[in-house]
This record gives C-alpha cells, sequence and structure tokens, in this order.
C-alpha cells in the first residue's frame, strides 16, 4: 500500500466516515428510555444534545468536535459552551440546518414536543431519549452513550473510577451505625413542598455521604426523580429532622431565608437550629461523574467533624 492511500485512509478513519476492519459490518442494537430500538453499525459523528447532562457526559467521553449543537440550558463544561444553540421549542429546520446525524433527547422533551422528534426522524435523523433515574441507569446510560459515538472503553472507565470513588465515600461512613446517622429532608421543589423519589440520584447522594432520608415513603411522580411530600406531613416529622437540604436551581431557585421564613417551618428542628443548606442541583440532580462532588458536600455537612481530604472534600 502506498503512503498516499494510507494516509488517505487514515484521515477517513479519524472522520469517522470508514469503519476499522474488526468492526465492519457488526451491527449493535440499543434500546432508548422512549422505548425504541437503535441498530448501529457505526458511531455517530454530528451530534446534537438537547440535554445538559448528555453533553457534559459526552465531554467526559472525550467528545469535542463531533457536538455540533448543545440545548439552550447547557452550562457546562466551558470548552463546549461556545456551539450553537437550539431550543426544542423551536422550528426544526434550525436542528435540520446543522447536518446532524444524532440528535440525544430526554422523555420529559419527548412527550412535550413530539412534532419536534417526528420532524428528525422524518429528515432520517436518529434521535435516541435517555434519562437514567438510578445508579445502575446511570452506568447503563453511560455505556450507551459510549456505543452511539464509539467511546466504548472511555464508559468503561468512567463507570469503573466513579466506582472506586463511590466506595471510598461508602466507606468513611460505614462505621457509623445506620440508626445513628443524620436525617434529612432534601427538597426538590419548595413552593410546591416535593422531595426526590427514594430511588432517584439525589437520595442516592444523601445517602452514600451517610444521611438517611425522612421522606422514604414519599410517592414517585410519574417517573421522574420528583416525588410529592406536601406541608402538613413534612411539619409532622419536624422533630426527626436534622437537616434540610434542598437543591437550588433552575427547578428550585430558592433562598435559605425563604426556607428559614416559610411560616410553619419552626416546627422543623433543622430549622430552628439554623442546619438549613443549599446544594446545587447540577451536583445532586444530573447524572454526571460531579454527583460525586454531591456527595462530598452533602457528606461535609452532615458531619462537619470529620477530618477533611487536601482537596477539601469529607
Amino acid at each position: 500500500m502506498s503512503a498516499c492511500l494510507k494516509t488517505a485512509l487514515l484521515l477517513l478513519l479519524a472522520a469517522g466516515w470508514l469503519l476499522p476492519p474488526a468492526a465492519a459490518g457488526e451491527t449493535t442494537v440499543i434500546n432508548d428510555h422512549s422505548g425504541r430500538t437503535i441498530s448501529l453499525s457505526r458511531p455517530f459523528g454530528r451530534i446534537i444534545s438537547l440535554y445538559p447532562a448528555h453533553t457534559e457526559n459526552l465531554a467526559a467521553l472525550g467528545l469535542d468536535a463531533e457536538i455540533v449543537g448543545i440545548g439552550s440550558d447547557d452550562d457546562y463544561p466551558p470548552h463546549l459552551m461556545d456551539r450553537p444553540r437550539l431550543s426544542y421549542r423551536e422550528d426544526p429546520e434550525r436542528f435540520i440546518g446543522r447536518r446532524p446525524d444524532l440528535v440525544l433527547t430526554r422523555p420529559m422533551i419527548e412527550r412535550a414536543y413530539p412534532q419536534l422528534i417526528a420532524k428528525l426522524e422524518q429528515a432520517g435523523i436518529t434521535v435516541v431519549s435517555l434519562q437514567p433515574t438510578s445508579l445502575a441507569e446511570i452506568f447503563s446510560y453511560w455505556r450507551t452513550l459510549g456505543r452511539l459515538t464509539g467511546r466504548e472503553a472511555e464508559a468503561e472507565t468512567m463507570v469503573a473510577e466513579f466506582e472506586k470513588e463511590l466506595a471510598a465515600l461508602r466507606a468513611r461512613v460505614a462505621m457509623v451505625p445506620p440508626e445513628q446517622r443524620r436525617r434529612a429532608f432534601f427538597s426538590s421543589i419548595h413552593r410546591q413542598m416535593k422531595t426526590f423519589a427514594p430511588e432517584s440520584i439525589a437520595i442516592l447522594v444523601l445517602e452514600a455521604a451517610g444521611g438517611r432520608n425522612v421522606a422514604e415513603d414519599a410517592p414517585r411522580v410519574r417517573q421522574t426523580n420528583i416525588a410529592d411530600y406536601g406541608k402538613e406531613r413534612l411539619l409532622a416529622k419536624g422533630d426527626e429532622i436534622d437537616l434540610l437540604l434542598a437543591q437550588q436551581g433552575r427547578m428550585n431557585p430558592i433562598t435559605r431565608e425563604t426556607i428559614l421564613g416559610e411560616p410553619g417551618f419552626g416546627a422543623i428542628r433543622a430549622v430552628r437550629e439554623g442546619e438549613v443548606y443549599l446544594i446545587d442541583g447540577r451536583l445532586v440532580s444530573r447524572p454526571t461523574r460531579r454527583i460525586l462532588d454531591g456527595i462530598r458536600q452533602v457528606q461535609a455537612l452532615l458531619y462537619p467533624d470529620w477530618p477533611q481530604t487536601a482537596g477539601g472534600a469529607p
């Protein structure tokens, strides 16, 4: 083979237009969270991400130039914030004009804007809807992103590193008997007195940090991370609550002063003792590696007397 031909083949491989010989003819079948079955014979190379967690995880897998559009609400990582922003509320032609071969969305968007999804699929664009709601689903989700983009090895590394760090954080609280662990109420939407579902990522964060969820009986709202609770039930458990945590962000634009001044909240021991804390919602609701940062923050609040590491984590 001539040097020129070798160079041409390498360029095609790098651009994703030519599969390596070992992958030729192979087909991977992927099932998304909206019930689609996607047959994949080569990695996608022009991706629009409509969920901040997708964007963050794609970057963690090492993708950059492959991301040709991001959602209007994306805010991380910084080096991808210059990409064209698209909203699921706007004309599908804007999406089509970016010439994506894959649009990553999530079930909530698909339910609200089915006409967008239909137009994209009519244009021959693959749409994949993903949103994990538990730890096991997070690992499966990362692996699915790896298969979609040809970054399977990187996805396995993400899972392995996450499991290792999570085990270390859990080991710190293993010495505390379960009945002695501090109890917390984790607010998801303060104005509606909602908490998080027991199977949610936020409750994973709380329990991995060594806390006990006082709202473990909260009923999940549909198939989301959110759960109903109500003010009456919350106040009835007021004396059991050592800490009141609230995610802060677009879904819950709350201040500590609002919580402390909420009528009737004097019945909550955490409020009376000033144990009210705001947690960045991006660290406890998005299925990304930064969940570990959320666990460290909550652990430091639950057990402030524990020694800190050099990096500031408990």
